[in-house]
Formats: structure tokens, C-alpha cells, sequence
């Protein structure tokens, strides 16, 4: 029964049950009532209130869809009237103590020698194979890493112990709790020699009972992609990266990072020559000025950008992406920028980088035949951003095209692409 108080005394639990005594509501739904906490931290809280039995939940596609439960409610309604007001205080003295802290330990089976998987864990290339959106590590003890797992959800502290092939310990924190905050966890993988591939076994340490709920439903999630990705080289696109709930600028840039990172990553060598929808441009060449592009926003938010000597489309892509974006988390919104001779508000500028990176992504995959694969959400969003961005005069300079008609039962990204002058019939998906 105690335990069922406790459970109750967390103010943003009570806020949760207040809400879904007025009827069900979905995650999203719910998250936009918290806007000092993250929407994993509302998961973590709401995973509490369902192990408890407070609550109960129903998935509908994508979406999960909370409501309150009538038992548990009238078992907490019964323990309450028992108890007398020393009881409670001894609850209250109880809640202000330091929290136990949660392991999860898992272990997984992949079939890959140990120098592959172990590739496959720390190599940015590999981890944006079935984990991350972006990511980089400085791979010794003391050195910094700083993985986008999903947009809007960025891990990062430092690296504690490597030996390569075998261990890598690392502290974890989340950068999208607000405030930001350190590393509190750690994060320890090991690897050892499997019957037909290697076993790899992770242990998260140092969590609290809300983390380990959400963190055991990620690692269960990963550690599943791992495996495919172990198998065939590329776990495919992640549904949990396809559509941000909720979504603003930066977390539209960088699910659309994803979605034309995955378009790249199939480019061959033969569709360099290729011509594509935005005029002018070869495959390569187009490339080359999406490349230009992000270094140029990126400096736009006060980074200093490396680019990749690499050949590979992705990896030159990912690599200035990647630093783009990351200076303009550190940057923020606020004030305006310096876009080469032109002085912009620091919103619309950033709304390019979504723009640049979901439409340039169709172009290329339009013109070598490739998938691409992006939710409506996010198509709907950039959409919307790239109304308020082009104006009439981007089109009068040869920018853009006038925007095609288009049927009024048309997907979100032919909107998209119409929007920007494009011939939506070429879109595939």
C-alpha cells in the first residue's frame, strides 16, 4: 500500500491523473500539458502510474492512448482513508530521501565477429545504422560523445573505460531535460565470443525508478535494431525517429537529417552523373551544394564546421549536419544571423536547414530512383515552414519555381515538393 502512495505523492503523477479523470488522452496529448519536462519523462511517469495499476493504455498505430483504471483508483481511494495524518507524514519524511537507484541489465546475441559488432556500437557510420540520427565520439577515456538518438532526445557525457573489442563504459545524460542535465548514469557494454557471433551485454546503472522504465523500453527497442542491423547491415528506418511529438524547428531538422541521410547512405556510384529535380544540378553537384549549405547555416548559429574528406555522399552529409545542428542547440532561437550578406532572423534561417535537407533529399532520390520514406507529420511541418520562408521574391530570383497544382488527396511530401515548384508525380515512396 505504501507503495501505492508513493506512487501518488510525485506532483507530476497527481497533474497526470487529473488530467485522464476527464477522459483519455493520448502521449502527445499529455506531454503538451508538461512543458518543464521532457516527453520521456511524462513516458517514465505514466509507465509508474501503469505499474501501479492507476492507469491503463491501448496502442492505435503509432500512438498510445492513456486512461485511468477504475480498480486501482478505488484501491488507492481505500488506502488513503486509512491512514492517519503520522502515517503520512512518514510517507512525506520517506519521499524527500534519496531514491533507490534501478539496474537494467540485457544481453543480446549478434552474428557478427566481436571487431564488427564492436565497429557497429562506436563507429558514428554504424551507429546511424539502427541507433542514431547523428552521433559522434571521441573514442579514449576522457573524450566526449554526443549521440542523437531520436530528434529532440540527444544522450552525451564522457567516455569512462575503452578496450576495443571488449568494453566501453560511458556516463549518460540526457541534454533535453530541462534544465539540461550531467551525466547521472552509467552506460557499461561488454563483448564476448557467442555460439555463431558475439554476445554483447549491456548494463545501465545509477537509474531511478522512472528512468529504468523508459530506459528498459529503449535498450529492449535497440538492442532489437542491433541484432537486425548485425544481420543485414542496416536495422532500416526507426519509427520512433519518423515522427516528433511535439515537433518545432530543430527537431524537424533533424528528422529530416534522417530521412535523407537514408537516401544518401543508397546513392551509387553510377547516380553521380544522374540529373536531378533541382535545376541545374547533377546528383553529385547537388550534393555538393547541400554539403555548402549546412557548413553555411552551421556558421550561421556560430559553429566551426569540419567537413569530411570522405567520398561517400552520407558520411560528408552526416559529418556538417551533424555539427550544424549541434551549434544551433547550443545557439537557441533568439535574435537574428548572419546568412552571408544577409541578415535573418534566427527562426528562418533555421527553418532552411529542415527545407534544405527533406526536399533536396526527394531530389535525390527522384533522380537515382532510391525510396525515401517520411512521415506526414514531418512533411506537413517543413511544409509549413517552407511557407513562411519562400517568398515571392526567392521565386522572382530563380530560387524557386511558382508552386504546381496539386490533387486535393495528394500525400504530405507531394504538398511539400509541389510547394517548391517540383513536379510531384516524380516522388518515391
Amino acid at each position: 500500500m505504501r507503495d501505492l502512495l508513493a506512487v501518488v505523492a510525485e506532483p507530476n503523477r497527481r497533474r497526470l491523473l487529473e488530467l485522464l479523470f476527464q477522459g483519455e488522452r493520448s502521449a502527445g496529448e499529455l506531454a503538451r500539458q508538461f512543458p518543464s519536462i521532457t516527453r520521456p519523462a511524462v513516458s517514465q511517469h505514466l509507465g509508474v502510474l501503469a505499474r501501479a495499476g492507476l492507469v491503463a493504455s491501448r496502442r492505435d498505430g503509432r500512438y498510445r492512448y492513456y486512461r485511468v483504471e477504475p480498480g486501482g483508483l478505488a484501491e488507492l481511494r481505500d488506502t488513503l482513508g486509512v491512514f492517519w495524518e503520522r502515517e503520512l507524514e512518514e510517507l512525506a519524511t520517506a519521499a524527500r530521501k534519496e531514491p533507490a537507484t534501478m539496474t537494467i541489465d540485457k544481453s543480446v546475441l549478434v552474428p557478427l565477429g566481436i571487431d564488427d559488432t564492436f565497429a557497429l556500437l562506436t563507429e558514428p557510420a554504424r551507429l546511424r545504422r539502427w541507433q542514431t540520427v547523428a552521433a559522434r565520439i571521441d573514442l579514449r577515456a576522457g573524450g566526449d560523445y554526443r549521440w542523437t538518438i531520436t530528434p529532440g532526445h540527444t544522450a552525451a557525457g564522457r567516455v569512462l573505460e575503452v578496450e576495443p573489442g571488449r568494453r566501453l563504459v560511458l556516463s549518460w545524460g540526457w541534454e533535453d531535460s530541462d534544465p539540461p542535465s550531467p551525466p547521472t548514469s552509467t552506460l557499461t557494454v561488454t563483448l564476448e565470443p557467442g555460439n555463431g557471433g558475439t554476445m554483447v551485454r549491456l548494463v545501465h546503472e545509477g537509474l531511478t525508478a522512472e528512468q529504468e522504465v523508459g530506459h528498459t523500453e529503449g535498450w529492449t527497442h535497440y538492442l532489437g535494431r542491433l541484432e537486425a542491423a548485425a544481420r543485414s547491415g542496416d536495422a532500416g528506418p526507426d519509427e520512433w525517429a519518423a515522427a516528433p511529438d511535439p515537433i518545432d524547428r530543430l527537431t524537424a531538422a533533424e528528422a529530416s537529417l534522417a530521412v535523407c541521410q537514408r537516401v544518401l547512405a543508397r546513392l551509387s556510384a553510377d547516380d553521380g552523373r544522374k540529373t536531378t529535380p533541382c535545376r541545374d544540378f547533377t546528383v553529385d553537384q547537388l550534393v555538393d551544394h547541400l554539403e555548402e549549405s549546412m557548413v553555411r547555416l552551421g556558421a550561421a548559429a556560430g559553429g566551426q564546421l569540419t567537413r569530411s574528406e570522405a567520398p561517400d555522399p552520407e558520411e560528408r552529409i552526416a559529418t556538417v549536419a551533424q555539427q550544424a545542428l549541434e551549434a544551433w542547440r547550443r545557439r537557441g532561437l533568439d535574435g537574428d544571423v548572419a546568412l552571408g550578406p544577409l541578415s535573418l532572423p534566427a527562426p528562418v534561417a533555421a527553418d532552411i536547414l529542415s527545407i534544405e535537407l527533406l526536399v533536396h533529399g526527394w531530389d535525390l532520390a527522384s533522380a537515382s530512383s532510391v525510396e525515401i520514406t517520411a512521415s506526414d507529420e514531418l512533411a506537413d511541418y517543413v511544409l509549413r515552414l517552407g511557407q513562411e520562408v519562400i517568398s515571392p521574391e526567392l521565386r522572382a530570383s530563380g530560387r524557386f519555381d511558382a508552386p504546381l497544382d496539386i490533387e486535393s488527396d495528394a500525400g504530405s511530401l507531394e504538398r511539400l515538393v509541389a510547394y517548391t515548384g517540383r513536379q510531384p508525380s516524380l516522388v518515391n515512396t
